[in-house]
């Protein structure tokens, strides 16, 4: 059974920049596809960016595409979320993901059901 863990969250001023790592215990973690998600004050968990199990497909909502990035070691079982130019409205506890058993299958989906593993989540507040 997969386990992830965030870390890295905290404040973080309007236009600024801070990488959320996400760490993943079990086997065979390059068959893993991984996600971050969010969930704000008084609204829905949603899907932030997702990575295939290589890390070569990678899918971001429009809310964040282009100003984060998803990143994986494979090698050491970690997942990263790059997010700069952060604004306000990305105030959210942010949560890890994980989906295991994949093969062949080298892609992810942006759906809370797709996966099976979920982290505590790491609280990210972007003051205005």
């Amino acid at each position: 059974q997969v386990q992830v863990t965030e870390s890295g969250g905290g404040l973080v001023q309007a236009g600024g920049s801070l990488r959320l790592t996400c760490t993943a215990s079990g086997l065979d973690f390059d068959h893993y596809a991984v996600a971050w998600f969010r969930q704000a004050p008084g609204k829905e968990r949603e899907g932030v960016s997702c990575s295939g199990r290589s890390g070569r497909s990678t899918y971001y909502a429009d809310s964040v595409t282009g100003r984060f990035t998803i990143s994986r070691d494979n090698a050491k079982t970690t997942i990263y979320l790059q997010m700069n130019n952060l604004k306000p409205e990305d105030t959210a506890m942010y949560y890890c993901a994980a989906k295991n058993g994949l093969r062949p299958l080298d892609g992810c989906f942006l759906r809370e059901n797709f996966y099976n593993a979920w982290g505590q989540g790491t609280q990210v507040p972007v003051p205005s």
